[in-house]
């Protein structure tokens, strides 16, 4: 399970929950229910890391509690 920091929202615009992950740029799901989209955006996280890892770039550390909401 990934650590990342996870902003979850509902977005008319989509008809859907958003999940980002702030801290992995152009990270994030979606889904028609939270728990779906949280579970889609943990998969994107992995292969966001290994893409990363892959590439050679640099995977920024989780940082824990995000400073705004």
């Amino acid at each position: 399970m990934a650590k990342h920091a996870v902003v979850l929202y509902w977005s008319n615009e989509d008809q859907a929950f958003i999940a980002e992950v702030p801290e992995l740029p152009g990270c994030a799901a979606d889904g028609p229910t939270r728990q779906q989209a949280l579970a889609n955006v943990e998969i994107i996280i992995d292969e966001w890391i290994a893409v990363a890892q892959e590439l050679g770039r640099e995977i920024p550390e989780p940082k824990g509690r995000l400073l705004f909401a």
